[in-house]
Formats: C-alpha cells, sequence, structure tokens
C-alpha cells in the first residue's frame, strides 16, 4: 500500500473511482499551472508567456473546486462573478453554458483571466488554498472565452429594442467600454470618443503584449463595432470638441478618461536626459509592436537596447517595464523599490517571472540623486528600513545612515503611479467637482457629478486602480444612466398626455 505521505501523481484525477463526486476533487487532484514558454524562448519576443489549458486540463482544473458555501472567490472578485457555477459546468464540458454564466457579470472574462491579479483577489482567498493550492481560476476563465469566441459562441450585440436616446462615452479604456456595451445591449445609441487612434485606453497601449496580445483587445473592438457602437478617436474633448458641445448632441455623457498623469521624482538631477515616465516608454514600445513609426524608439529616448536601465517602483506598471526592458535587450534590468518584496503592490506571480527573467531587485532602496552631465550615467539610492505602523497598518518607511550606494545606468524609467488630470480645466467645466485628490467627485449612488446627465466611472473617481474595478464601475454606472433615461422618459410621456 502506498504510503499517505507520498505525493499525489498529477493523473489521479483520471484515475480515481467513478464514485466520487465530479467536484471537489482538490484531495485527489494537485494544481497544475497552464505551462509557461521557457525564459530564453519568450523574453525574445512580446508574445503571451503563457500556453493556456487544453479541454481536458481545464476540466480537470475546474473539478478541484470545492463548491463551498459561501464562495470566497467570488466575494473577492469585484465584479462578483459566479465562479462556482461556471468551474462546475467546465468540470462536467458544459463550457457553452459556462461562457454565458461568466459574461452575464463580466464584459471581458478573456482579458480578466490573463491580467487580473488572481493570486490577490478569487484566487488569493480559495478556501482550499490552505493546505492544497487554490484552483487556477484565472486560467480556466481564459479558457472558457477563447473556447467560446472558437465555437461561434459569442454572439453580437443585437438589442431587443433601439432607443432614440443617446449616450457619449469619452474614453476607450475599460470603463468606457464596458459601460458601452451595457447601454448598447438595453438599445441606446452610443458613441465613444478617445484621444488616441485605437480602441482599448491601456489594454493596448500600456500592458504589453506578454500579458496581453493586441489581437485580444482588437477581437473585442470589432465585436462592439459589429454591435453598432460607434467610435470617435483622435478626438480632442475640450478642444476641437467642445464639452458643452458634446452634452447638447448626447442625453447622457459618462467621462471615463482614465488617469494619465504620472507621478514624478523629485531630488538633484531630476530633469537629467534619460529619465522618462514609464507610460511614455511603454505606449512607444507597444506602438513599435504595433507596426507604428515611432522617432522616440528609434532615436533609443525610450528604447532599451543595450542600456541599464533602473525602474524606479513596485506596482504592476514596474514589472510591465522591466520585462518589457528584458525584451528590447537592456544590458541589465534593475529594479528599485522602497518596501520590501512582501510589501509590493504589484503582483508577487508578476515578480516571479521578472525574477525569471533575468530582472535584478533592489529593495528597501529609494532614489536619492541622479548623476551625470546632461544624460543621466548614475543613481544614488538610500537604503530603507521599515519602521512603526501607522493608523492604517502600513509600515513607515525610513532612511538608515551611511545607506547610499550608487547604480550605473543610462535609462531611468519612473513607475510610481499615476494622478488625475485637471479635467475641469481641460474640458472648460469649472462645474466639474474634484475631491481633494483630483479625481472627479460624484454621487456614489448614482455614478452622476456635479453636472446634470453627466457621469464618471472608473480610475478618474477611483484613482488608478484595477482593470476588474474599471469593468465593474463602468457596467453600474451604465445601470444609473439606464434608470435615470428611463425615468426622463416616463416623466416626458406623462407631461405630453396631460
Amino acid at each position: 500500500m502506498a504510503s499517505s505521505n507520498e505525493p499525489v501523481n498529477s493523473a489521479a484525477g483520471a484515475q480515481a473511482p467513478s464514485a466520487l463526486p465530479k467536484m471537489q476533487r482538490f484531495i485527489v487532484q494537485p494544481q497544475q499551472t497552464p505551462a509557461k514558454r521557457a525564459v530564453n524562448e519568450r523574453a525574445a519576443d512580446f508574445d503571451e508567456i503563457y500556453r493556456g489549458f487544453d479541454a481536458k486540463a481545464a476540466a480537470t482544473q475546474a473539478s478541484r473546486c470545492g463548491q463551498c458555501g459561501i464562495p470566497f472567490c467570488q466575494i473577492h472578485c469585484p465584479l462578483g462573478n459566479n465562479i462556482p457555477d461556471w468551474l462546475k459546468l467546465s468540470a462536467e464540458g458544459r463550457l457553452e453554458e459556462a461562457y454565458e454564466i461568466s459574461a452575464a457579470t463580466n464584459t471581458f472574462p478573456e482579458i480578466c483571466g490573463r491580467i487580473c491579479p488572481q493570486d490577490r483577489l478569487c484566487e488569493g482567498n480559495c478556501v482550499i488554498e490552505k493546505g492544497f493550492e487554490s484552483v487556477t481560476i484565472g486560467a480556466i476563465e481564459r479558457h472558457i472565452t477563447e473556447t467560446a469566441f472558437a465555437e461561434g459562441w459569442v454572439r453580437p450585440i443585437r438589442p431587443k429594442r433601439e432607443r432614440a436616446e443617446s449616450v457619449g462615452i469619452i474614453g476607450a479604456g475599460p470603463a468606457g467600454l464596458a459601460a458601452a456595451e451595457a447601454l448598447r445591449q438595453l438599445g441606446y445609441q452610443v458613441t465613444v470618443y478617445d484621444r488616441h487612434d485605437r480602441v482599448g485606453g491601456l489594454l493596448i497601449y500600456g500592458i504589453p503584449g506578454f500579458k496581453l496580445e493586441k489581437s485580444v483587445v482588437e477581437r473585442r473592438t470589432a465585436w462592439l463595432i459589429d454591435g453598432g457602437i460607434k467610435f470617435q478617436l483622435s478626438a480632442d474633448i475640450g478642444g476641437a470638441t467642445p464639452f458643452a458641445e458634446l452634452r447638447a448632441r448626447h442625453h447622457a455623457v459618462l467621462i471615463a478618461t482614465g488617469v494619465y498623469k504620472p507621478r514624478d521624482i523629485g531630488g538633484p538631477g531630476s530633469g537629467l536626459a534619460g529619465i522618462v515616465p514609464a507610460l511614455d516608454y511603454l505606449i512607444a514600445s507597444n506602438r513599435k509592436g504595433l507596426g507604428d513609426d515611432v522617432p522616440e524608439f528609434e532615436s533609443g529616448a525610450l528604447n532599451a537596447a543595450g542600456k541599464h536601465v533602473v525602474v524606479v517602483g513596485g506596482g504592476d506598471t514596474a514589472m510591465d517595464c522591466v520585462r518589457t526592458a528584458v525584451r528590447q535587450n537592456a544590458a541589465s534590468v534593475t529594479c528599485l523599490y522602497r518596501r520590501d518584496r512582501a510589501n509590493m503592490p504589484g503582483s508577487l506571480r508578476e515578480v516571479t517571472n521578472a525574477e525569471d527573467e533575468g530582472v535584478e531587485f533592489r529593495w528597501l532602496a529609494a532614489p536619492e540623486a541622479f548623476l551625470g552631465d546632461r544624460q543621466v550615467t548614475a543613481l544614488r539610492a538610500q537604503r530603507m528600513r521599515l519602521g512603526l505602523a501607522d493608523a492604517s497598518g502600513r509600515q513607515a518607511i525610513e532612511p538608515i545612515d551611511g545607506g547610499s550606494f550608487t547604480l550605473d545606468t543610462d535609462l531611468v524609467i519612473k513607475a510610481l503611479g499615476f494622478d488625475p488630470e485637471d479635467l475641469p480645466d481641460a474640458f472648460g467645466q469649472p462645474g466639474l467637482t474634484v475631491t481633494r485628490w483630483g479625481t472627479l467627485s460624484i454621487n456614489p449612488t448614482s455614478f452622476e457629478t456635479a453636472l446634470p446627465d453627466v457621469y464618471a466611472a472608473g480610475d478618474i473617481v477611483r484613482g488608478a486602480s484595477l482593470v476588474v474595478w474599471a469593468i465593474k464601475d463602468g457596467r453600474d454606472a451604465a445601470a444609473s444612466i439606464h434608470r435615470r433615461l428611463q425615468a426622463q422618459a416616463v416623466s416626458s410621456m406623462a407631461t405630453a398626455a396631460e
């Protein structure tokens, strides 16, 4: 008889007695994650690094779900996705039904399955994680939707009836697109305006292809256009198109611009050439990958090839930058973060991927000064330690006396996060009120701003956050707009009948 301490074979699920239930097989079936491409292969291109599950692996891994009475995976999903339900259907091979349930709460499940930090959300709160490792929820979510596209189950948007009311949405990122889809399903005439020349916002220009291939975003864009959503790209709202004109054109306007203003680094030498914002760097790389002419890339200003790169920051944007620099054949890539690994705000899964690809992490270190004549040649950093926790529980950071050190570098990328732009000024609308953080102030129940029939959602309200939260906010704002327009229509009919 085999010892109870022996590891369970990965094929045990297939050999288990038929009397076992279809679900709750986490006891006999170990966790399996999708295969990753070899490091030397994936670091040479911008293709996605995970290969994805086949049908058998997806069904086997879905069968590990415990079908909890209180599903903490669902509770900790911002969208409240019905995860246990579509896991059960996946385990039973009923993928079309699984997709219908998944798509009912999520506008872009194939995108969330790729880029959500599942280790901090659904998978990180999986009940079986303690002792058995969590269900690989994100990979199964991706498999369900990719299968749905391949089989033709992703049906076009065809409203049951067309409505006369129109809604204008400013911003073609995840919040704006989620709202556009929800409103179009209800029959509204929807036009989305965006400053960029492609649809997707940070999905297309901010997130590198090794996490989200651009064809995935372009496929959804084509689906939205086929459903009757109109896009006006390279739009200059507040400039060539006055905001007042936009309001007159539509029955309601939703602002979903996101936050793009980079937080800066001060200190001596911070104005030297070779110190660049993260988003500028990522946009240049993504544009190059899309085949655009990018002079800043060709000149080397936003190209890491052959350079010693230091990325300052510890979030997901910083991880995108360090891994992009690896693929651009940087001579070396270092991530400088003022706290330790345990306090890093980015996904630990992305940190592991970056380490595998050769990125060096310098924890508990903060930039002190930048050295060079006109071009940065070195960064002087200060070693830090964690101090007492504040009221929120977050530890303060303190410099260590005599803890300075120097890193040679010819490209510093600032990945310290983003703040909102001054939209009241940009749109010429002083009536748009903002919070003390500069985000738009809204009624938290209706998503309406201080201007009548003008709504806001996503990062421009919440601050820089996750794509899944932007989708949630966009869908909720669309529901609020629908309620208001319905009420206005009923009121108009009652007035006409008098």
